[in-house]
């Protein structure tokens, strides 16, 4: 993908397991990263990243499989790629860092603090529920709104084939149907994401199958032995409880010992449909623990 955050330098950093990621890093300051989430790239997050690189050290990468990023057979469980963030900031001279993630970086960076709390600060998530919750509130008519989830789930094969068959479709239903405001993504970022997302079809499904697997085992894992996320955490989500008939704020609190949640009225691409909205909220959550 050839377009780039106004102002960043643009470097591959070494991830784990040999996996190389595109990275944007700029401004100076407390280090924060930008996780993007799906159907994007790092680029969701360029009116957000330039507004932070005033007084932090924004890192934005794409994830492995996404993007201008290796794209390895296998190997998605978020515990990998929450590793991979770890030693991306690692290589960048941070042995500890603020994370803000949206969808599928969301799920990354809550991952990053299960495994990783004395390296994660603070903790964003935009627009999602912790995998276990996700799955557990999908059920009758509703779950079609998850539809791409019990697709991309299907063992090796059926989900590429129908996907790559018609990608631009495919891809292109979420950026239409997810936004409530299309003046978000501009018609050149919506091509970028489309070329990008073309070109990751088995990594994409990949990812997606984890999350109906690995992460599983690694969610049921921590909620059994009683971890919780120890760092302060923000989350920003449109009220699909009130939709979908749960208590999302309940279900974020039983994984949170220090919880920010509210809703928005944006769209699902909240950090490109209101990024000023996304960046006060990063900002205060940056002081929490601070008083």
């Amino acid at each position: 993908m050839s377009m780039r955050i106004n102002g960043f330098d643009y470097r591959r950093v070494p991830g784990v397991n040999g996996v190389c990621l595109n990275v944007a890093v700029g401004g100076s300051g407390p280090p924060i990263a930008l996780l993007h989430g799906f159907p994007q790239t790092h680029l969701m997050w360029r009116h957000v990243a330039t507004d932070l690189a005033v007084d932090h050290t924004v890192i934005c990468p794409d994830l492995r499989g996404y993007g201008a990023s290796d794209k390895p057979a296998d190997d998605y469980a978020k515990r990998t790629m929450a590793a991979d963030i770890v030693a991306v900031a690692r290589e960048l001279g941070h042995s500890a860092f603020a994370l803000a993630g949206h969808d599928r970086g969301a799920l990354v960076g809550f991952r990053a603090g299960l495994d990783h709390p004395d390296v994660i600060t603070h903790l964003m998530c935009l627009d999602v529920l912790p995998t276990l919750d996700m799955w557990d509130v999908l059920h009758g008519t509703t779950a079609a709104v998850g539809f791409h989830l019990y697709l991309m789930a299907q063992p090796p094969g059926l989900a590429e084939t129908m996907i790559a068959a018609s990608a631009d479709t495919f891809f292109g239903h979420f950026l239409s149907q997810w936004a409530n405001d299309d003046r978000a993504i501009p018609a050149d970022v919506r091509a970028a994401y489309l070329d990008a997302c073309r070109e990751a079809v088995p990594s994409i499904v990949a990812d997606y199958r984890a999350s109906a697997t690995t992460d599983v085992a690694h969610d049921r894992e921590d909620l059994a032995a009683g971890n919780r996320l120890a760092m302060p955490v923000s989350v920003i989500q449109q009220d699909w409880g009130a939709a979908l008939g749960f208590d999302a704020a309940a279900l974020w609190g039983a994984w949170s010992r220090d919880l920010r949640h509210r809703t928005t009225s944006a769209g699902h691409f909240m950090a490109e449909e209101s990024p000023a909205e996304v960046t006060a909220a990063i900002r205060e959550l940056l002081t929490a623990g601070t008083e």
